[in-house]
């Protein structure tokens, strides 16, 4: 799963070396008339990589381009992936981490640490937080996430130019 735009950079290029690399293989006939399963195994997995890479590139331009005023759908088909939702929620609203720190009043480094682990390393105390500030529910056997009034109004304030996010409104 991409997770930043560094991460995205960095798997666009791998995508068009995989892409290259397919381009190149297909054109070695000489590997091809003496390792006709060789080649073929070569461009199959090349082909496999490079479905992967595309799927993943897809799914980051999706959550990028999702308007931040609308709930977020995310399927989940495996409740041990129930932490790529939070990330998904965070990319889909157009959060940065710093400003999902703010929200769930934890630090920047906190959640970096969080995504990085996959939330592994989070408490459950600290995992219900995030779900709390992204409006993550389960609704009609899918997740549905949604920020609420209070936290997009802790989100404009912490979004305020003269604003770091010390001034956090603490209700409604």
């Amino acid at each position: 799963m991409i997770k930043n735009e560094h991460e995205y950079q960095v798997t666009k290029k791998w995508a068009e070396k995989f892409a290259r690399s397919i381009l190149t293989v297909r054109q070695n006939e000489e590997k091809r008339q003496n390792d006709p399963d060789g080649w073929q195994l070569l461009q199959d997995s090349y082909h496999s990589q490079l479905k992967t890479l595309q799927d993943e590139l897809a799914e980051y331009e999706t959550l990028i381009s999702h308007d931040p005023n609308q709930p977020v759908i995310l399927n989940l088909d495996d409740i041990n992936k129930l932490s790529t939702l939070l990330i998904k929620a965070r990319i889909a609203f157009k959060l940065t981490q710093k400003e999902l720190a703010d929200l769930c009043d934890r630090t920047e480094d906190q959640i970096k640490a969080y995504e990085e682990e996959n939330y592994n390393n989070a408490t459950f105390l600290d995992f219900l937080a995030v779900i709390d500030a992204l409006g993550i529910q389960l609704q009609s056997g899918r997740f549905c996430a949604s920020l609420d009034e209070f936290y997009q109004e802790r989100l404009a304030v912490a979004r305020q130019p003269d604003n770091f996010g010390d001034q956090i409104p603490t209700s409604s």
